[in-house]
């Protein structure tokens, strides 16, 4: 247990006497009553069995933050950090800041914030390892590192940047609430520190004393209906219509006429000249995801095309099935199908514990995928191994291992697109996103198939004119989505539009690139339909025509999301400055706060030393984990 001192100041002390029944948005307060099954049990801090003795234990507790005093001296952060002993580059409580009008009526709004430990905290529910718990003391969020396998999902859900991912050590960790100091009746490090008295904690809707008002948002604050976060707010000062953020990032806040919220909107500070940064678009974090959801969909749509094609008796697939170059594109399936996993394993920033992905089949989308692409996977590998052999047993197992791959790739490719929609980062919540990934199966399946054909003698006019029909189907329904996709995110107005705006200006030559590529790519495969050709020329310019738009779409859709995440500061919680340190090399200095992605990398000896270390027991363990569903 944490070790309270004898003369602990008052501002320091939990102080709260009295609760209301249920917060704002209508859930109990009171999280557990006496004779519940968890009431009286240790967190067993430290392996510490004792219970605290806090009379609101079971009550869910919250900060509050009160802009108006707010001063920016980070004591907050400087406290958080030294109690959790975290490196620079890691805080898991930050302040920024957002400002508005000109000299002399400049305004400045400080915003101090760690995890909200929400009502609804998305990173439970998405966290595929289930590093995540709710607890009923204090109805804190806690999470533990060492379950932690480095995959970041946590850190895309959660639209107040909580969850830290830290390069060096690939795993992610957070604000813990501080619950040690809760058992003995101290409010955590963060608000005892505080200068200004501008935090303070408490039981949630308790209005600290002193203080006037309890919002659930201030300019800068991200939605809270995608959370309920426990986090209240004092701001009287009347602010300036349009606060912008100090960070690289091209939003600000508008204030609305008839209630006086705040909404996100474009903030044009990167002027509107056009640029290619190709280095930027294909050198991003993301690329393993590129690899992985590129290979994955157009291995799906290869394979259910051929299982369509067979099942349905389309004569120019079920020729092709029975031609010399039906192995070879089993074969190159499960190649590049493989080589999709295997970048995607090597981007944890723990690989060798792939096998936690499975944990959270209840409610995490990424548990979900990772089954329904192992399925797919499983059934890709038996279909072709059975597809060796002749005979009724051969046949049967062929028809089965079929169902299961096309099962595999129906919930595997429903997931991938189900996990992208967040509503913490717009630019993915639209239905665009399974439009360009259903695309993508359409447009490269095929031309998977047609390489096969071509280079085994097998391609036939018929086979031609089928296959440049479905490319020319996915191509138009990108190029349908893409209209659709701009002019909704435009419309909204908010962290989506902002990602247009850095489409058409910061990667504009690269996204017209791409749009010009896949117009060609429409053109050639029309061309294909109509005339029926078989020339390896046009099916060799078709390809590498898609396969381009292909990788440059994908591309820009990892590096043009911009979250919904807390405004940064000029040096700290600033994507400009952390890309200009690491270009630089101020990344080699620790005080900066910022390091080199090397998370990735995949340690070899830490993955023999687990299977040495492992005993049947844990392995019994790790699978009881993986099927069940508490």
């Amino acid at each position: 247990m944490y070790t309270r001192r004898d003369n602990e100041p008052d501002y320091a002390l939990l102080t709260d006497k009295e609760s209301q029944e249920s917060n704002r948005y209508g859930k109990p307060i009171e999280i557990v009553t006496e004779g519940d099954a968890l009431f009286g049990s240790s967190l067993n801090i430290n392996n510490d069995a004792e219970v605290g003795e806090n009379p609101n234990r079971y009550k869910q507790h919250g900060f509050f933050f009160n802009a108006d005093n707010c001063i920016a001296c980070h004591a907050c952060e400087a406290a958080c950090s030294e109690k959790n002993d975290n490196p620079a580059h890691i805080a898991f409580r930050s302040v920024g800041f957002v400002e508005g009008g000109t000299y002399p009526d400049y305004q400045r709004l400080n915003i101090s914030m760690a995890c909200n430990h929400c009502d609804d905290p998305v990173c439970l529910k998405g966290c595929p390892t289930r590093a995540y718990t709710k607890f009923a003391e204090y109805g804190a969020v806690l999470q533990d590192p060492d379950i932690c396998f480095g995959c970041g999902y946590c850190t895309w859900v959660c639209p107040y940047n909580a969850p830290q991912l830290d390069p060096v050590k690939g795993q992610v960790s957070k604000c813990n609430m501080c619950v040690d100091r809760l058992e003995v009746g101290l409010k955590p490090s963060c608000v005892a520190a505080c200068l200004g008295n501008a935090l303070d904690f408490g039981v949630i809707e308790n209005i600290p004393e002193g203080r006037s008002q309890a919002k659930s948002e201030i300019p800068g604050f991200p939605r809270a209906d995608i959370t309920h976060p426990n986090i209240r707010f004092q701001q009287t000062r009347t602010t300036q219509r349009d606060m912008k953020r100090v960070d690289s990032t091209a939003l600000k806040y508008h204030r609305r006429e008839n209630d006086g919220a705040f909404n996100p909107a474009v903030d044009p500070k990167h002027g509107f000249r056009r640029e290619w940064n190709l280095k930027k678009l294909l050198g991003s974090h993301e690329n393993a995801h590129i690899a992985f959801t590129l290979c994955a969909q157009a291995v799906m749509g290869a394979f259910v095309l051929l299982l369509a094609g067979v099942w349905g008796m389309v004569d120019p697939i079920t020729i092709f099935t029975a031609s010399k170059g039906y192995m070879p594109i089993l074969g190159i399936s499960l190649v590049v199908m493989g080589f999709g996993l295997f970048k995607l394993n090597m981007h944890l920033g723990k690989p060798h514990r792939f096998y936690r992905g499975f944990y959270n089949l209840r409610w995490s989308p990424v548990s979900r995928e990772i089954a329904g692409v192992s399925l797919f996977f499983t059934g890709l590998a038996g279909f072709t191994f059975f597809a060796l052999f002749s005979g009724n047993f051969a046949s049967l197992m062929n028809s089965l291992f079929g169902f299961i791959g096309l099962a595999g790739a129906v919930i595997g490719g429903y997931f991938m697109y189900k996990l992208y929609r967040i509503p913490a980062r717009p630019f993915w919540n639209h239905w665009h996103t399974g439009a360009s990934f259903l695309s993508t199966g359409l447009t490269l399946g095929p031309i998977l198939i047609a390489l096969a054909a071509l280079l085994s003698g097998a391609m036939t006019k018929d086979l031609a004119t089928v296959l440049a029909s479905v490319i020319a189907a996915g191509l138009l329904l990108e190029m349908i989505a893409l209209v659709f996709h701009a002019h909704d995110l435009l419309k909204n107005g908010d962290e989506g539009a902002a990602s247009c705006y850095e489409q058409i200006t910061t990667y504009g030559y690269s996204y017209w690139l791409r749009n010009g590529l896949l117009l060609v790519s429409l053109l050639l495969a029309a061309g294909i339909v109509f005339t029926s050709a078989t020339d390896p020329f046009v099916f060799g310019l078709l390809s590498v025509t898609a396969l381009s738009a292909a990788i440059l779409g994908r591309a820009l859709f990892y590096v043009l999301v911009i979250p919904t995440t807390m405004p940064g500061a000029f040096f700290w919680r600033n994507k400009g400055f952390v890309e200009h340190a690491r270009d630089t090399g101020l990344a080699d200095m620790p005080q900066v706060g910022v390091v080199y992605e090397g998370h990735h990398t995949f340690d070899l000896k830490a993955f023999v030393a687990t299977i040495r270390n492992t005993s049947i027991e844990e392995v019994l363990g790790q699978l009881r984990a993986i099927v069940s569903w508490k």
